[in-house]
């Protein structure tokens, strides 16, 4: 019998072993996954008590962060926004992920006119620049998660369902799902068995890297005002408030903006080194 080869997760943690970058990526992710599962547990003082007699303490030992405006502890408010962050960076990017998959494949293996009523429908939401497409949404049914979450859907959606019918029609040409159509496979076996495994790899690479913007866009709008209302400590609720006294309290907007660096920084690295395993033209024998 022959020797079975390594699995993905072996191939993986071999990988990140020989990719520093890699690794410190996936350690980021990793932390933003435990603050925003654990948050509630580990925050060190509650992130909306209002304590004013403590206002504007500058970093110490016991607010690591320091105080704003109003006394409450900014590392208490960095790592409870981590939860919203989690939350409307992942949730949305996996449900654009299903839906544009879903008619990527629709539109690449079905029917040549239903193709093209896709690809318009792909087309028109896609041509929207993103930030006003969001403020007008955001202005239309009122500042909330929910609407947050729609407008990162309705934006993403399109942009995977094009990756997925673009992989689809380079591979349905291909000479075995034609030997396999020969031999009376259905559709729905010939996409869910043959088609779906090769088109999903990729696409999970792109999805890693867009998380981060998703989440700098929540975090703008909320800047903006119309993304999740307060008192909700989003990290761009943070960086909004710190902006109005950043000539006496400097450290807010530092505080609110770390986060997102690390954020980005950790999924683009992570994503790289998702790619390297998951892209068979990239893949490397260990």
């Amino acid at each position: 019998m022959a020797p079975v080869g390594p699995g993905f997760f072996a191939r993986m943690a071999r990988r990140l072993r020989g990719d520093p970058l890699g690794a410190l990526g996936l350690v980021l992710v990793l932390l933003l996954v435990f603050c925003g599962l654990f948050a509630p547990w580990i925050t060190p003082f509650d992130p909306f008590k209002l304590n004013v007699p403590d206002k504007f303490q500058a970093p110490n030992l016991v607010h690591l962060f320091g105080t704003d405006n109003l006394g409450r502890d900014i590392f208490s408010r960095v790592i409870a926004g981590s939860r919203i962050a989690l939350w409307v960076g992942v949730s949305t990017i996996a449900t654009a992920l299903a839906i544009g998959l879903v008619l990527g494949l629709v539109a690449g293996y079905g029917p040549r006119w239903l193709d093209n009523l896709l690809l318009l429908l792909f087309d028109s939401i896609y041509s929207f620049p993103t930030v006003i497409l969001g403020l007008t949404v955001v202005t239309l049914l009122g500042a909330s998660v929910a609407t947050l979450m729609f407008v990162v859907i309705v934006i993403q959606t399109p942009a995977y369902a094009r990756l997925t019918r673009t992989a689809t029609l380079s591979i349905k040409s291909s000479e075995y799902i034609q030997a396999i159509e020969s031999l009376g496979a259905s559709k729905l076996r010939i996409i869910l068995i043959h088609l779906l495994p090769n088109v999903v790899g990729p696409l999970l690479i792109v999805a890693s890297m867009d998380i981060p913007s998703v989440v700098s866009l929540e975090a703008g709008l909320t800047y903006l005002g119309m993304g999740i209302p307060p008192p909700a400590p989003s990290w761009g609720r943070i960086l909004q408030e710190g902006y109005s006294v950043i000539q006496v309290a400097w450290w807010i907007v530092v505080a609110g903006g770390i986060p997102l660096i690390l954020t980005t920084l950790g999924f683009t690295f992570l994503g790289e080194s998702l790619r390297d395993n998951l892209d068979p033209k990239l893949r490397r024998i260990l």
